[in-house]
């Protein structure tokens, strides 16, 4: 990444931020945004004219000026920019590559700052709690950064240290951006169709879990136990006697970058059988765990001297209900039977979609992509194609995936980016053939043939729909005699000509101001009040615009129609 950090952009690193200088620098970038999206659509702004070549550059170079415009503005945004890199439901895809592209590597603190830290914190001084501790940070970050240690025991450890100001820095940040957000909802454009409250509250509970070191160490227990029959898995232990909210003391496990593939390659490592680590520790995670890691990108994953794969960092962690096996189950039948309902329910089920008044679009959007992106066999599909995809048909629709899912589709397209990187022919559909398959035939573990299981449900499912429907249609020509269903019907002619009767309706009132300006200025022309008449005259002028702009547009419509 070419942009960097000058002092002048790394001034948010103070314990003693003014929160009326924040409040400058956020709002001047939300309204140097607002201008330039009110702007893209203008033709004037073109040079030579408005083109799709022309505005496609320009949504580049405005996806690259914001993601630049978040690094100066700090960590609060960083994380924000990247949690909004998985919602290509809501952003358009220049805006989410970019985003998706942010590093929050920035300068490291002093060695001062990190001795003041771990004082505050764990009440000694770092003599007294290791045998040695490295000054230069092996890595610096946004929210913090890691040295390397030696316990007076001799064990090998990395510690991690919160970077200083950083909660009160939150704390003003996310007030501001709660009022940004309460704009954009209540904004007729931008709010229609999302919840920007909803996601703002959703950010604010990822940002504030994320900096509690506390529960990223919780975080990394329940991993670690959840792969502790994997010997091809290592998660670092939590010595949870050097740990508080603000230091996390970790054992040291060095390993290979899983994107240094030269690396690999010299330490004889088998690249292929990574890949598959990487994606069956994910399938595990997910479909047994219902625990799983939200950010896998290359530098949270290594692999050890021996081959095993090594997560770090497990501040950002998703959960998934306890009745995920069924819901995908219900799914999978719903797309091998190409039913749009049965998807969007199951979908609905499994929080997947998040449920609106009008599913039309979604049913409508849902059928569309079974009919016409399923039609190669399960083991070719990608999941990078699927999910973009999904979001494209997403995009601009009155529906918006939750952010659970959104997580789990983004580490999917990660994970099959690194195993392709690892291997050209790795198929992330291959690997998770065998878990499909098994969520179709294994229903309640012991349980017969759940083919035969669906069958009957079917059937049982279509008897309850026969029976129940003369009810069922009593009940809806009940409703009607309530008034409890109300049709709406539209006449496009009818709405035609109430627009020209309002029209020229507005017309007569043009007229009739345009005649009382004329007279009053000639009037006070004759009795010599120049300045007076001008200005009374001007106005008629001006309302002579608007009629005539009136006239224009009605004969417009006469042309169309």
């Amino acid at each position: 990444m070419k942009q960097g950090y000058s002092d002048q952009a790394y001034r948010w690193n103070r314990e003693n931020y003014s929160s009326r200088r924040r409040f400058v620098d956020i709002w001047s970038f939300v309204l140097t945004l607002m201008f330039k999206l009110w702007r893209f659509n203008k033709a004037w702004s073109y040079s030579g004219g408005i083109t799709q070549t022309k505005q496609a550059a320009r949504r580049k170079a405005q996806a690259v000026w914001i993601r630049n415009t978040i690094l100066d503005l700090g960590p609060t945004f960083i994380k924000v920019g990247q949690l909004f890199s998985t919602r290509a439901d809501i952003f358009p895809s220049e805006y989410v590559e970019e985003l998706s592209k942010l590093q929050d590597r920035v300068p490291a603190f002093s060695y001062e700052q990190v001795e003041t830290i771990i004082e505050q914190e764990l009440g000694k001084k770092i003599p007294e709690l290791f045998g040695n501790f490295e000054p230069i940070p092996l890595a610096a970050a946004s929210l913090g950064q890691v040295h390397k240690a030696v316990l007076h025991s001799g064990e090998s450890v990395v510690v991690k240290v919160q970077r200083p100001g950083l909660k009160k820095l939150f704390e003003i940040d996310l007030n501001i951006l709660k009022g940004i957000a309460r704009y954009f909802q209540n904004h007729p454009k931008w709010g229609r169709g999302r919840d920007w409250m909803g996601i703002y509250e959703e950010c604010c509970r990822i940002l504030w879990e994320e900096i509690d070191y506390l529960n990223e160490g919780k975080n990394a227990d329940t991993f670690r136990r959840n792969f502790r029959t994997y010997d091809w898995v290592k998660v670092p232990r939590v010595y949870w006697r050097y740990a508080s909210s603000r230091v996390l003391t970790l054992e040291y496990v060095p390993g290979i970058k899983v994107s240094q593939y030269e690396a690999l390659e010299a330490a004889g490592i088998d690249r292929k059988a990574i890949a598959r680590y990487g994606a069956q520790a994910y399938l595990h995670q997910l479909l047994n765990n219902g625990f799983f890691h939200a950010d896998p990108h290359p530098g949270n994953l290594a692999v050890s001297p021996d081959g095993a794969l090594i997560f770090y960092d497990f501040g950002m962690m998703g959960r998934i209900k306890a009745n995920v096996r069924e819901g995908l189950m219900e799914t999978l039948f719903g797309i091998a039977q190409k039913d749009g309902d049965r998807v969007v329910q199951s979908l609905i089920d499994l929080g997947a979609i998040a449920p609106t008044e009008d599913m039309g679009p979604v049913r409508r959007s849902v059928q569309f992509m079974l009919d016409n992106f399923m039609d190669k066999p399960f083991e070719n599909q990608s999941v990078a194609a699927i999910s973009e995809d999904l979001y494209e048909i997403a995009y601009n629709q009155p529906f918006r995936f939750p952010a659970t899912f959104t997580f789990v589709m983004r580490a999917f397209s990660t994970l099959e980016g690194v195993g392709k990187g690892l291997d050209p022919d790795f198929s992330f559909m291959e690997v998770a053939k065998p878990y499909a398959m098994q969520l179709i035939t294994d229903t309640n573990g012991s349980e017969g043939n759940s083919f035969l299981n669906e069958l009957s449900r079917q059937a049982v499912q279509v008897s309850s729909t026969a029976l129940g429907l003369p009810r069922r249609l009593e009940d809806t020509l009940d409703k009607l005699e309530r008034g409890d269903i109300r049709l709406r019907v539209r006449s496009v002619e009818t709405e035609r000509l109430i627009r020209r009767q309002s029209n020229i309706q507005i017309g007569i009132s043009y007229a009739l101001i345009i005649s009382g300006f004329t007279m009053s200025a000639t009037i006070l022309l004759v009795n010599h009040y120049l300045w007076l008449a001008v200005l009374a005259g001007l106005i008629a002028v001006a309302v002579s615009f608007m009629l005539i702009r009136l006239l224009l547009r009605l004969e417009r419509y006469d042309r169309m129609y």
